[in-house]
């Protein structure tokens, strides 16, 4: 009985949206709390073959009003299983191109995450190019009771940028990069000292961006590790980089954004103007507040030097593994925690360790010393610990740390896009490929409290880091922690909506499983589900090792499980509530939906209905 009453009233619902245009015309002539009120009745999202779903004529209109940037969207994976399997090898193989899944509106970096969801294209894509664009797809998506999806590097893990039966837009060509000596905020004239900045369009993704700012300009912007990210989607999570250790959030650098709002408005959002919203993007998660169409970011003095240290230590027993973990726990407490190092340090089941970091602002020579008690501690002691090759030590100078024709001089540090025609600045990290186009098992993460390097607390992480490596490999991220950063980063931390656990954790502690590209209903190449649950229960415990250090969950928002269970305090904690009144200021009607986003909770898991 119960079922078919809420048939019923979804087929009720349904059928009254088609009414919506003239509805939301008159909510818009209301007072905002009436607004709002109305908005919230208006409780289900149309879709294709609904009574509500717009005719023909209406999307021929809009394509009109765009120019012809209007397109409807099909994924080349729906075409595999009726190509031969050459072909289809070939399109999965193409599958480990980040630039490929980049370029396509169809797809995303990550193609789904087992029992959570799958990659699915929208029905139409908006490809945008200019802010009036923006506009038009928010204008069209409010007045015809759509779900909207944005999407510009389109790396989502938790599977934001993309939903069936939507209207997609795509910001990947507002890709403009304009570097600036002196910017002055708008509005903020007398009142802000100009800065050395870069205005970025948010469909630009961080090589780009790189690559005008510090190989050409001299300067240095922080921005992601991952070289394929997109800017907006980075800041609006926070974002951290190879240096936040030394420079901070990407979030904390934005000195403007030009955001357009539920009501189709481009605001300009900053210290001065709109200071709410500028608040709420740095931090509060893409896909919740509007569409960013541009960013506005500080840039900084660049080092001489950039560099990293790597290398793969084998210990032949649990005990000894053990003793390895303790005696680099206390070498990063006492030598690494600081400005000048970063990146990450993996425990793994088979009693490996691997050390991949990077520093700023030191030459090789000082790199090799800081490292040398600890590559002598393992020598002396070599019948338990061994070497898979000597430890790498490298410095590069620091204009050429992102430099495509630079990197393409050494040795597997880049791949390029093998895509005929493709630029030859489209370059990612070697160490990234096994990222394009993966499917998630699990995925989880946690902040580490500086306090844990303490000698009071010490042995409590070593035993957990120890517990933890038995289930499943965990990384530590310590340039995604600003504990021991500079007072300033982390003031300016303070300022962003994201949880403020991170000023005090010293890591983010991470622990994933994922396979190659593959796509449910293609034969020879569906996800394997039993090895995926299978992973996914290691990664779980993995990392509950590690919680049991903490008081309670504080989790980064674009590195989390999609099952987390109290993801409003474990991403944004205290800072929830203020979120959630600048999204209702700002979007009274939901317009914005992303899975655990901000007022996600009011709607169904699909964004389509909203929860009474």
């Amino acid at each position: 009985m119960t079922e078919k009453t809420g048939l019923n009233r979804r087929r009720f619902l349904r059928a009254a949206a088609s009414g919506l245009p003239f509805a939301s015309g008159l909510a818009a002539l209301l007072p905002s709390p009436l607004r709002a009120s109305t908005a919230q009745r208006a409780i289900s999202r149309v879709r294709p073959g609904d009574a509500g779903w717009p005719a023909g004529e209406k999307w021929d209109g809009l394509r009109r009003q765009l120019g012809g940037r209007l397109i409807r969207v099909e994924s080349p994976l729906t075409s595999c299983s009726d190509s031969g399997e050459a072909e289809c090898a070939e399109l999965f193989e193409t599958l480990r191109n980040p630039y490929y899944l980049g370029d396509d509106p169809a797809l995303t970096q990550t193609l789904g995450w087992v029992d959570a969801w799958t990659s699915q294209p929208s029905a139409y894509a908006v490809t945008a190019e200019t802010t009036g664009d923006v506009v038009a797809a928010v204008d069209f998506a409010r007045e015809n009771n759509l779900r909207l999806v944005v999407k510009g590097g389109g790396h989502s893990y938790q599977g934001r940028s993309n939903a069936p039966d939507s209207l997609l837009i795509w910001t990947r060509r507002m890709n403009a990069v304009v570097v600036h000596d002196a910017f002055v905020p708008s509005g903020c004239s007398g009142e802000v000292q100009p800065r050395p900045a870069v205005t970025v369009g948010a469909g630009a993704i961080w090589a780009q961006v790189y690559d005008a700012v510090t190989t050409k300009a001299g300067r240095y912007v922080q921005g992601g590790g991952c070289l394929t990210v997109g800017v907006a989607g980075l800041i609006q999570s926070g974002g951290f980089g190879n240096f936040s250790k030394a420079y901070g959030m990407a979030a904390a650098s934005l000195l403007e954004a030009e955001i357009v709002t539920a009501d189709g408005e481009a605001r300009t959002a900053n210290a001065c103007m709109n200071p709410d919203l500028f608040w709420g993007i740095k931090g509060g998660g893409g896909g919740s507040l509007g569409v960013v169409t541009k960013v506005t970011l500080r840039t900084y003095d660049l080092p001489e030097f950039f560099g990293g240290v790597f290398a793969n230590i084998q210990a032949n027993s649990d005990h000894a593994y053990h003793r390895l973990i303790a005696k680099i726990v206390e070498f990063y407490g006492e030598t690494l925690f600081n400005p000048h190092w970063g990146e990450q340090i993996v425990f793994r089941p088979d009693n490996s360790l691997t050390i991949s970091m990077v520093f700023r602002g030191l030459d090789r020579q000082q790199a090799e010393t800081i490292w040398r008690p600890f590559f002598d501690w393992l020598a002396a002691a070599s019948e338990e610990f061994s070497l898979a090759s000597e430890p790498t030590i490298l410095a590069v100078p620091a204009r050429h740390f992102w430099d495509p024709e630079y990197l393409g001089q050494l040795d597997g540090i880049v791949l390029t896009d093998e895509r005929p025609g493709a630029p030859d600045t489209n370059i990612f990290w070697a160490g990234d490929r096994e990222q394009a186009g993966q499917v998630l098992h699990g995925y989880r993460s946690t902040w580490l409290s500086s306090d844990l390097l303490q000698d009071s607390r010490r042995r409590d992480l070593i035993d957990a880091l120890f517990a933890a490596s038995r289930h499943w490999s965990v990384s530590l991220h310590f340039n995604k922690g600003l504990a021991g950063a500079p007072p300033g980063a982390v003031e300016a931390a303070r300022d962003t909506a994201t949880n403020p656990a991170v000023v005090d954790a010293f890591a983010l502690a991470i622990s994933g499983a994922e396979e190659p590209p593959a796509y449910p209903g293609i034969a020879g190449y569906e996800p394997d589900t039993k090895v995926a649950r299978r992973r996914a229960q290691e990664v779980n415990q993995a990392i509950g090792e590690l919680r049991t250090l903490v008081p309670s969950v504080a989790s980064y928002v674009s590195e989390s499980d999609f099952f987390e269970e109290n993801w409003q305090d474990a991403f944004w904690g205290a800072n929830y509530s203020r979120l959630l009144s600048i999204k209702d200021r700002y979007d009274p009607g939901g317009l914005f939906f992303v899975h655990h986003g901000v007022g996600s909770e009011r709607w169904s898991a699909d964004g389509f209905t909203r929860l009474p």
